[in-house]
């Protein structure tokens, strides 16, 4: 008779799986908590103890840890002195091992456990029975995941040694992940010498940048709530590669303001960001920002959207609006476009906790902090004859939160809640401070305006330019060796100018 050893810590579908191998003639060998499931289901089921002579020790720790389980599974079918080997000890093979590892992850984001009870949950017979398995998988099944019984039971019936080995992959890409979780655990060093992440698929898509282009969509085990990874799509089209980075960029945006803002974003950088005391009050300076540039944009929205803002959004071809919830009226009224991507989504409401992001490169990764810095008016250094005024500072600092998520060069016009002109990704600076005032200028809202800059000024050519296109006040990092041609030429037109001593770049 076949043998398969069964040890699980989920026990969804177990009872279906276990009867279905039993009708495939296989002998059951369980432990602990699965062997009492199986039991009292009624089915027939040997404990591991019978098969080792040894009963469980160690408070469970040692159960499966034992030469009569893994020569019986790692033994070689076909070779006659490993089979003989088994015989002269008394080992029955075991054909099949269903093992699923204890619940690490799931334990440690509880914030209430201790670092002993996470060591509890660190699984050490499961992952070596599995790799044992895997290891084995000509002859051998190694499943490791609920989802796949059905596949298994079919797979037995075609004898699929293909799928075999399909499952003893997944079992090392199982294992390696859990074992990346408790390190990381263990040693939250943000920059270790071995930089192990881990990832599970989230969907596939229909592909990448390009249609030619293959891709997927993956999340951390421990995604924070406040991420596209834990967002739900309540309507339209599947999301394509380019709406999910242009989602998460919106979101990391919106995710840092209080007040009732909306933000419109193209291509990973903003088109138009908007404050006010309703959310239909910040929707409609989000729009007026750049009432073209947001065709087919992203919105990211941090209230509810009611019915008057969902009736403007809807006169407009939008690719994704998320926001924390949507009325039932409003709702009704978005959803009447079947492809419009209608998303809710957990928000911060202000500065988030630092984390460490990466990016890939050609053979590798950077990691870096993120840039969650938030000036505030303490942060902030009048370097000019000129001081500015409150009304001044408040749109400089709101000028400064939106620079920092535009793509270097970066320079933003701005006034009371709203940017008027964003100029981003050029190679000089002054491009940028061309584009953004040329845009700023035919907003009805312009004058006044402030600007802000992502780096210092290298010469004073950008200030001079935004000087003779009515700036009246600007704020910028600092540092240049030519700070003072800088600030010598917003003394002669009368600027107001501050630091901040914060650079912002965003490549």
């Amino acid at each position: 008779m076949k043998r398969a050893l069964l040890s699980v810590s989920d026990k969804t579908g177990l009872v279906e799986f276990a009867e279905g191998l039993i009708a495939r003639g296989f002998e059951l060998v369980s432990t602990g908590g699965t062997k009492a499931a199986l039991a009292q289901a009624g089915l027939a089921v040997t404990g591991v103890e019978a098969v080792t002579g040894f009963p469980e020790m160690l408070d469970g720790r040692v159960k499966t840890l034992h030469p009569k389980i893994h020569a019986g599974i790692l033994a070689k079918r076909d070779d006659p002195a490993h089979m003989a080997a088994l015989a002269e000890h008394d080992i029955q093979p075991i054909d099949l091992v269903c093992v699923n590892l204890y619940p690490f992850a799931e334990t440690i984001a509880k914030p209430e456990t201790t670092r002993a009870q996470a060591i509890e949950q660190i699984d050490i017979g499961g992952p070596s029975a599995l790799r044992a398995a895997a290891k084995n998988a000509a002859s051998v099944w190694a499943v490791a995941d609920p989802a796949d019984y059905q596949r298994v039971l079919t797979g037995l019936d075609e004898s699929d040694a293909g799928l075999r080995t399909q499952l003893a992959a997944k079992v090392f890409q199982i294992t390696a992940a859990y074992d990346a979780q408790i390190a990381a655990y263990l040693d939250p060093e943000p920059f270790p010498q071995q930089f192990t992440p881990t990832f599970s698929k989230v969907q596939s898509l229909r592909y990448g940048e390009n249609s030619h282009q293959q891709a997927a969509f993956y999340g951390a085990p421990d995604a924070p709530a406040e991420s596209l990874v834990n967002a739900k799509q309540l309507h339209g089209k599947e999301l394509s590669f380019n709406n999910i980075r242009d989602a998460d960029a919106a979101l990391a945006m919106v995710n840092e303001y209080q007040e009732p803002t909306v933000v419109a974003l193209k291509h990973m950088n903003p088109c138009g960001i908007g404050q006010g005391a309703t959310i239909e009050e910040a929707w409609d300076k989000a729009y007026e920002a750049d009432p073209m540039s947001i065709f087919g944009g992203i919105i990211a929205l941090n209230r509810p959207v009611d019915l008057a803002t969902a009736e403007k959004m809807h006169a407009l071809f939008l690719e994704i609006i998320m926001a924390p919830s949507f009325d039932d009226d409003a709702y009704a009224v978005l959803a009447k476009k079947k492809n419009v991507r209608l998303l809710t989504i957990t928000l911060a409401g202000g500065a988030l906790p630092e984390r460490v992001e990466t990016v890939a490169v050609n053979g590798g990764v950077l990691r870096q902090t993120t840039d969650t810095k938030i000036e505030t008016a303490a942060d902030l250094t009048v370097v000019t004859k000129v001081q500015p005024t409150e009304e001044q500072i408040a749109s400089l600092l709101f000028a400064q939160q939106v620079v920092k998520h535009v793509k270097s060069n970066a320079i933003v016009v701005a006034k009371k809640g709203q940017t008027l002109g964003i100029g981003a990704g050029q190679m000089n600076r002054i491009g940028s401070v061309e584009i953004a005032l040329t845009q700023a200028q035919q907003n009805k809202n312009f004058a006044g305006a402030v600007m802000a800059s992502d780096a210092f000024f290298p010469m004073d050519d950008c200030v001079e330019y935004a000087a003779q296109h009515d700036i009246k006040a600007i704020i910028q990092p600092g540092g240049s060796i030519k700070d003072k041609d800088s600030i010598a030429m917003a003394d002669k037109y009368g600027i107001a100018m501050v630091t901040t001593g914060v650079r912002h770049f965003r490549h």
